[in-house]
C-alpha cells in the first residue's frame, strides 16, 4: 500500500511538472504590460469621466445611470487588484503590491492586504474544511457540518439559503468595505507598517469622500438611491463573478492530503468563455487555469485553456466547465441541499484514491 501511495503522489507531481513545461513553452507566463497599462488608463479615465457626467447631470434621477456605470468600473478595479495581488501585472513583487494597493484602495475602497491574505489562503486549500476561508461559517452555511450546528432561525434560513444567496450579494459590497476598514484599524503589530497606513488612508478617503460628494450635490433621497444602487450592483457583480467558481464542487475533508494539481482542478469550475463573460468576470471564468497558474496574466488564461483541458483529459482528471446560468443554478441547488441535508454532495473524489 505504501509503495502504491508513493507512486500515485510521484505521478501527480510529474503531471503538474509536465503541464507547466507546456505552459512555459507556449510563453503564457510572460508579462502583458501593454494589456494592463491600457486597462489601467482606461479604467481611471472611465472613473473620472463618470464623475464629470455626475456633475453635468446635477439634481436628477438620471443620476442612477452613472451610479450603475460606477458599479461596473469599480468592479473592474476589484479585478485589477486581484491580478496585482497574484503578481500577474508586473515582474516586480513591489510594483504589483503597490499598484494593487492603490487601485483597490483609491478607486474601489477595498483593503488590498486584507483581501490578499484571505484569498491566498483560499488558493492554498480550495473548498477544504477548516482551511478555505471562503467556506467558513458566516451568513451562509457552505457545508453540512456548519448547517447541522444551526438551530432556530439559523436552521430555517439555511433550508432556503440558495434562493437567498443572490439577494444577499446586494449587500456584499457594503460587507467588503466594512471588512476592509475593520481589518485596517485592528491593532495588530504584525500588520503595522507604511503600506498599511497608506492603505487605510486611501480606503478612508475614498469612502468618506464618496459619501460626502453625494450628500453635498444631491438631495438625501437621490444620494441614497445613487449609493444604494451602486453598492448593490457592485456586490452583485463582484460576488456573482466569484460564486460560480467553487460552490457546488466537492468539499475536501479537513485531514485530506491531495496533490496540488488535482486539488486545484477538481475543486474548481470554469464558465463557458466569451467576450462578455471574460469582461464581466474579469477572467475568473477560467478558474481552473487561474488556480493552476495564479501568476499567469489574465489575457493568457484564454490561450492556456485548451492546453490545460487537453492535458486533463489525457491524464484522466475531471475538467468541469458549464455555461454561466447553469453554474448559478448549481450554486442555488447546492446551498439549499446543504441546508436541508437531503443528500451528501461533499464526498471528495480523491479521498478513495489516496486511501489506496
Amino acid at each position: 500500500m505504501t509503495s502504491g501511495l508513493l507512486s500515485a503522489r510521484a505521478h501527480a507531481v510529474t503531471d503538474y511538472a509536465e503541464l507547466s513545461k507546456q505552459i512555459q513553452a507556449a510563453g503564457l507566463l510572460k508579462r502583458r504590460y501593454a494589456y494592463y497599462w491600457i486597462r489601467i488608463v482606461a479604467l481611471v479615465s472611465g472613473f473620472v469621466g463618470i464623475w464629470v457626467v455626475f456633475a453635468f447631470i446635477g439634481n436628477s434621477w438620471f443620476q442612477l445611470i452613472p451610479a450603475g456605470l460606477l458599479a461596473v468600473v469599480v468592479t473592474q478595479f476589484g479585478f485589477l487588484g486581484h491580478d496585482g495581488a497574484h503578481r500577474q501585472i508586473f515582474a516586480s513583487h513591489r510594483w504589483n503590491e503597490w499598484v494593487a494597493r492603490i487601485l483597490s484602495g483609491a478607486f474601489a475602497g477595498l483593503s488590498y492586504s486584507w483581501w490578499a491574505s484571505k484569498h491566498n489562503r483560499h488558493h492554498g486549500a480550495p473548498n477544504q474544511e477548516g482551511k478555505d476561508p471562503d467556506i467558513a461559517p458566516g451568513a451562509l452555511a457552505f457545508t453540512p457540518d456548519i448547517a447541522g450546528k444551526r438551530t432556530g432561525f439559523g436552521a430555517a434560513f439555511a433550508e432556503y439559503q440558495g434562493y437567498l444567496f443572490f439577494p444577499l450579494l446586494l449587500l456584499e459590497g457594503l460587507n467588503l468595505h466594512v471588512a476592509s476598514l475593520v481589518s485596517l484599524t485592528k491593532s495588530d503589530p504584525l500588520k503595522r507598517g507604511h503600506g498599511r497606513k497608506v492603505e487605510l488612508a486611501l480606503v478612508a478617503v475614498r469612502l468618506t469622500g464618496y459619501v460626502a460628494v453625494l450628500m453635498f450635490f444631491l438631495p438625501f433621497g437621490k444620494a441614497a438611491a445613487f449609493l444604494g444602487l451602486q453598492m448593490g450592483l457592485f456586490g452583485l457583480f463582484l460576488g456573482g463573478s466569484f460564486a460560480p467558481n467553487h460552490k457546488g464542487m466537492p468539499i475536501v475533508p479537513k485531514t485530506a492530503k491531495i496533490d496540488f494539481m488535482r486539488r486545484q482542478v477538481l475543486m474548481s469550475r470554469n464558465i463557458t468563455p466569451g467576450p462578455l463573460t471574460d469582461f464581466a468576470m474579469g477572467g475568473l471564468n477560467y478558474q481552473i487555469e487561474h488556480h493552476l497558474f495564479p501568476n499567469m496574466p489574465r489575457p493568457n488564461l484564454r490561450r492556456a485553456q485548451p492546453i490545460v483541458r487537453s492535458f486533463c483529459e489525457e491524464a484522466g482528471i475531471a475538467y468541469t466547465q458549464v455555461p454561466l446560468l447553469t453554474s448559478y443554478g448549481i450554486v442555488i441547488r447546492y446551498l439549499n441541499a446543504v441546508g436541508l441535508r437531503a443528500r451528501d454532495p461533499f464526498t471528495c473524489p480523491l479521498v478513495s484514491m489516496y486511501r489506496g
